[in-house]
């Protein structure tokens, strides 16, 4: 039964793996990976010596750094207020609403925003009844930025809240009721039991977050932006893909990506290492 799964994870998921060689050669499709002129690391000295790479890579740790921060605290706060609510159906309505971006595509998602903080879109209509000056949210690199952090966030909010729910529902419910007797309101017993009842969870989701800290949102990215935003928005991966198929320089393409995937496994790797040192998570 697990055949097929391993057969295709092989083929396309360590068989490009071969094509890493590209990184250390004058790559010449015509040639090929055995033909092409071996050069060493001339592709990576290429690479980091171009204009744009520091920001690239700044935009990259910046975005990534801020998305991993607001999807963490958002999701808790909104698991905390939950919580609190006392009406079960209403809970449910509110829990579904929040988590149903989670299953759409930003193919979908991105078509959306684009059309909501267009020039002439719904949002540009409400400030202009306001009085003000229509702004091209999409073209400006501080607003397309706070829009990717915020969009993104609000697509994978509901994920992390029902995690944290989960974890509410773990903590004893005589504590609650020993904090009650005391005299604890509702205020003291989320800081004195339930926060501390969830640590464990939300320093697991932290650590295991800086794994991903050089991804920033290929697909997300690469729907909404366009040429003016390059300088505030670009990041590696996008980088990469029009470094490697647009300018066709497959070799210093492939040395970003051979790039960001050994930085991406040194943090990985680490991430791995915080949460077993304090989350006693591991998985071997």
């Amino acid at each position: 039964m697990l055949l097929p799964g391993v057969l295709v994870t092989l083929i396309y998921a360590y068989g490009p793996i071969l094509g890493v060689v590209m990184a250390f050669q004058k790559y010449e499709p015509a040639l090929g990976f055995l033909k092409s002129e071996w050069v060493g690391w001339e592709n990576f000295e290429y690479v980091f010596n171009l204009p744009d790479f520091n920001q690239v890579l700044w935009n990259t740790v910046l975005i990534a750094s801020l998305k991993i921060v607001f999807s963490l605290m958002v999701p808790l706060l909104l698991a905390l207020l939950l919580n609190e609510v006392t009406k079960n159906w209403f809970k449910r309505i509110i829990q579904t609403s929040i988590f149903l971006p989670f299953f759409l595509s930003w193919a979908v998602l991105g078509g959306v925003i684009l059309e909501l903080f267009s020039l002439n879109g719904p949002i540009n209509s409400l400030v202009s009844s306001l009085g003000l000056e229509p702004t091209m949210f999409m073209g400006n690199n501080s607003w397309f930025r706070a829009i990717i952090i915020g969009s993104d966030v609000w697509k994978g909010m509901g994920y992390n809240m029902i995690i944290f729910l989960a974890a509410i529902t773990g903590i004893n419910a005589s504590l609650y009721e020993a904090a009650e007797v005391d005299g604890a309101g509702r205020w003291k017993q989320m800081v004195h039991i339930t926060l501390p009842g969830m640590m464990p969870i939300i320093i697991l989701i932290g650590t295991l977050s800086l794994g991903g800290i050089l991804n920033a949102g290929f697909d997300q990215i690469l729907i909404m932006y366009n040429p003016i935003v390059y300088e505030g928005a670009d990041v590696i991966d996008t980088f990469t893909y029009r470094l490697g198929l647009f300018s066709q320089q497959f070799a210093p393409a492939t040395a970003v990506g051979l790039f960001k995937s050994g930085i991406s496994l040194a943090l990985v790797s680490l991430s791995y290492y915080l949460a077993y040192k304090f989350s006693n998570y591991r998985i071997f």
